[in-house]
């Protein structure tokens, strides 16, 4: 099997969640003047962006059937697989304990701290623009 890019896993959702958010808020920046209506529409994209990720990436996590050709592509064992190890480490992505199955439930809570940083870097040299 030819391995792609991922499309989802812990060590590249945060990086990926920041490149959306920086992107995202310097398109808005250039184009959306009202700052109310700029933050109305970061509110909204916000929103969605974590949604589809926080489905994805949780139904991998969980192995859900629908997944199955993301981890396939990338060469992973399982949604789990993937979301664990990125094809990067070699954790037991089968026997997770409590302890771990928690440290994933927190990493899921920071993606919107992420898409928040990018927002924010996408606001630097605002007022210079």
């Amino acid at each position: 099997m030819v391995r792609l890019l991922p499309y989802d896993s812990f060590l590249i959702d945060g990086p990926w969640l920041v490149s959306i958010g920086w992107l995202a808020g310097k398109i808005l920046n250039r184009f959306v003047d009202d700052e109310n209506q700029n933050k109305r529409t970061r509110w909204i994209l916000g929103i969605g962006t974590i949604l589809i990720f926080w489905v994805t990436s949780i139904s991998l996590y969980f192995n859900k059937e629908w997944t199955r050709w993301i981890w396939e592509m990338c060469g992973a064992e399982s949604g789990r697989d993937w979301m664990i190890n990125s094809g990067v480490f070699n954790f037991d992505h089968e026997n997770v304990s409590t302890k771990g199955h928690i440290l994933a439930a927190l990493l899921f809570l920071t993606y919107p701290v992420w898409l928040a940083a990018g927002f924010k870097l996408a606001d630097r040299g605002k007022d210079k623009d």
